[in-house]
């Protein structure tokens, strides 16, 4: 079976143990958390109880979500993601997330990389010192200020810091985002999500729009995945539905196991 897990943006509702369970019921081996949920991280729990409850359900933590805007870079942005890393250790997860800044300014090409060359030079020592990996996620969006995964790879190179920092492969922002190479090597996770009102142009294309995968799905998830496996990647395989119309399915764990046997069957 491929190695699937559950962003919990899919299933906001749940609490984090019922993730846990549903995530355990689903055969997937781990969750991502997030922290821009409308409900408290962790639910009030500590990060030790909940990490112990991760282990009594068997599954992973594999990431805690999000910093956001990361590459607008301040001695607050630095505090937040110090505090997002000691949340992350404690509670046993295995990234943390970062997302670029989703508003149409900072978009020039030497605004993008000054900027990111500044957050991820002041990122990455305390990753280092932590043990710890992030995952930096291109968005395709077109006012997004880091579209390209090809030029954060060259940040990130040029830097030295490829072993702290990861690139998340999502299959929605792949598309938005033109395609393009894959870069298996330098990818640490990959979201799912499909779409499948056909009237919408990529352009045209927002969060609101992201559902489970299945038949009618635009995007060429399995496509994507194929390729994905077949250039080296193991990884985990998360879906990350932002959809109101996915959140409010009474169906929702049938839904994902129809998905899920889906995309195996597809993929191979």
């Amino acid at each position: 079976m491929l190695p699937f897990a559950l962003n919990h943006m899919t299933v906001p509702h749940l609490r984090h143990e019922d993730l846990f369970a549903l995530a355990a019921r689903l055969g997937c081996v781990g969750v991502e958390l997030r922290n821009d949920l409308e409900r408290p991280l962790f639910d009030g729990a500590s990060p030790e109880m909940v990490a112990a409850q991760a282990r009594a359900h068997h599954v992973r933590i594999i990431g805690l979500s999000q910093i956001y805007p990361f590459n607008v870079w301040s001695d607050e942005m630095g505090r937040k993601v110090a505090h997002l890393i000691s949340l992350a250790k404690a509670c046993g997860a295995e990234t943390i997330s970062l997302i670029p800044r989703n508003e149409g300014i900072g978009c020039g090409a030497q605004e993008r990389i000054s900027n990111l060359t500044t957050a991820v030079s002041e990122i990455a020592p305390l990753l280092k010192a932590a043990g710890l990996i992030a995952l930096i996620e291109p968005l395709g969006f077109e006012r997004s200020s880091l579209r390209s995964k090809a030029e954060t790879i060259e940040v990130l190179e040029r830097l030295g810091v490829t072993a702290h920092f990861k690139l998340v492969h999502d299959t929605f922002h792949h598309h938005l985002a033109g395609g393009g190479d894959y870069f298996p090597a330098y990818t640490g996770l990959v979201h799912i999500s499909g779409v499948t009102d056909k009237s919408l142009v990529a352009s045209a294309m927002e969060d609101e729009h992201r559902v489970l995968v299945d038949a009618d799905d635009v995007l060429g998830n399995c496509e994507q995945i194929k390729t994905l496996r077949a250039s080296g990647y193991t990884g985990p395989i998360s879906f990350e539905a932002f959809s109101p119309l996915t959140h409010k399915r009474p169906d929702i764990e049938d839904a994902l196991r129809h998905s899920i046997d889906f995309v195996t069957t597809r993929v191979g």
